[in-house]
């Protein structure tokens, strides 16, 4: 792991902003190349002057961005068709699958923000807006947001603690931590705001 992070720094420092770019587009599609080593690397390169933080963390959401791209495209071009077809083999029939489009165009936009601040989920987030047929510019605004506040909490991470590995593992759980339940939290309050209007 030590190696690997030293590694990722040197690559970093290389390839710049195209690279933080480059990679976060690559773990947004499930590759496995976790943003947790991605960003907190880019960090400690700012913190030493080699990159400007700014442009970091605006590398990495939109690299972020550009993978998401990928699986929303996916799922709004061929994602409705393979269900259709081949969706009796998950047990995904066309009426759960209404009950999923009727959701998103309900509830896309909260579920794509906080979708983006959870493990797994921000990168299969994607696939069921694109199948909802989630409005494309909204979808952009809500993932860029959420991808834009993981992205500045594991850059900072690495710029305040620079590139000691446990210390590194022990605030990125953390911070994976933390960020999970302020989406959790945000669901919560719109969940409450939603039985408001209602009432």
């Amino acid at each position: 792991m030590e190696e690997f992070l030293q590694y990722l720094i040197k690559t970093l420092g290389s390839l710049g902003y195209p690279g933080i770019f480059l990679l976060m587009a690559i773990e947004t599609t499930v590759v496995p190349l976790p943003s947790e080593l991605v960003m907190p690397s880019a960090g400690y390169l700012a913190s030493k002057n080699e990159m400007n933080i700014f442009f970091v963390i605006l590398s990495g959401t939109a690299g972020s961005l550009a993978g998401a791209y990928v699986h929303y495209f996916l799922g709004r071009h061929l994602g409705r068709p393979l269900l259709l077809r081949y969706g009796k083999y998950l047990f995904i029939s066309e009426k759960k699958l209404k009950r999923v489009e009727g959701f998103f165009k309900t509830h896309g936009e909260i579920s794509v923000f906080t979708g983006r601040l959870l493990p797994v989920a921000r990168s299969l987030i994607s696939i069921p807006a694109g199948i909802a047929g989630m409005n494309h510019l909204r979808f952009s605004l809500y993932t860029f947001l959420g991808a834009g506040i993981w992205v500045t909490v594991l850059t900072y991470i690495g710029y305040l603690i620079g590139e000691n590995e446990e210390l590194l593992r022990r605030y990125t759980k953390e911070a994976v931590t933390g960020v999970a339940l302020f989406a959790v939290g945000v669901i919560i309050l719109y969940i409450i705001i939603q039985k408001h209007k209602k009432t």
